[in-house]
């Protein structure tokens, strides 16, 4: 990884992979010493959306597939479709193939973990030739030591370098900033560096909404002006809570999860919770969407999805015409 720190960075500022302080004591700026020089033109979106809700469904599973993009489609601008290190699934460009089969537009996430610069390459140009609008470029989440140890991880390229490639090869460029991560106060100078580097837009990691305004504020005024959604988190249950509570990085108040988790319909608590959350997101100066983000539910992929779907028409509803 060139251009740290990553999203990953614990509130101590230790990594998340290994027991020793992030060696990225300051964000490193764009260009970097890959050949790669100068601010890179990024490429557009077309719209962006209001609406981006994380796809999540059972791994190699047509039938699944079908089922939660039938859910989301219809209520969504597009639905992210993220790369785990501990559930892999189809190819990006058969599942992107998938989808949009389906009905449903995706803004497909490429990793670095598993793929040399060569086979992103061709993911990239794949997708383009498929139609698909963005790519999120990350770096990718290192793989735990009891996943696949037998397996090399890669990592020709980190997060922004993938999104300037991106760029390059006419797709928009879709970035991940994590407001809540050390070192904060320097986290709106990564997302410029981002900016220069070719994305096109900016995917925000779950932070409360004080944080996302702060960071919103100080962001543009250093400079960023691409587009920036911003995390809705999605929980109805203590499985779907926990998933986005142990990640680093990420902001959730504890007494909003129990107060939720405790309801007497879980379920109808968290969907007003989500609703709320996105209201406030949405009217801070330079949000100009949310992303629907998270597990949201314990109950199976398709009930989950459901549920997201569920928010996202009260999103709409709320939304003045």
């Amino acid at each position: 990884m060139v251009m740290g720190p990553c999203g990953g960075v614990r509130p101590d500022g230790r990594c998340e992979v290994i027991d020793d302080p992030c060696v990225f004591p300051e964000p490193v700026a764009w260009p970097e010493p890959s050949g790669l020089t100068g601010p890179v033109p990024a490429v557009p979106l077309a719209r962006t959306p209001l609406i981006l809700t994380d796809y999540t469904a059972e791994p190699y599973s047509v039938r699944a597939l079908r089922a939660v993009a039938a859910a989301l489609a219809p209520v969504s601008d597009a639905v992210l479709v993220g790369e785990h290190q501990n559930r892999p699934d189809y190819p990006p460009t058969l599942l992107a193939e998938l989808l949009h089969e389906a009905g449903a537009r995706p803004w497909i996430t490429l990793a670095c973990r598993d793929r040399n610069r060569i086979v992103l390459e061709q993911e990239l140009i794949g997708l383009r030739h498929l139609g698909v609008e963005a790519v999120l470029c990350v770096t990718g989440d290192a793989r735990g030591y009891d996943v696949r140890p037998d397996v090399t991880q890669v990592f020709d390229l980190d997060g922004p370098r993938l999104a300037a490639l991106a760029a390059t090869v006419g797709l928009a460029a879709a970035v991940p900033e994590t407001p809540a991560a050390p070192p904060r106060g320097r986290r709106p100078f990564r997302l410029l560096q981002k900016q220069r580097a070719g994305a096109a837009v900016a995917v925000l990691n779950h932070a409360a909404t004080g944080t996302v305004a702060a960071f919103m504020a100080a962001a543009r005024a250093a400079g960023v002006t691409i587009p920036v959604i911003a995390a809705v988190a999605m929980y109805t249950d203590a499985l779907s809570a926990t998933v986005l509570s142990a990640l680093p990085g990420l902001e959730l108040d504890p007494a909003a999860v129990q107060r939720v988790i405790d309801a007497p319909d879980p379920v109808e608590a968290g969907l007003a919770a989500a609703t709320a959350e996105a209201a406030a997101l949405l009217a801070i100066p330079g949000v100009a969407g949310v992303n629907l983000s998270g597990l949201a539910s314990g109950r199976g992929y398709e009930y989950a999805a459901q549920v997201k779907a569920d928010c996202a028409a009260r999103i709409r509803e709320a939304r003045p015409a």
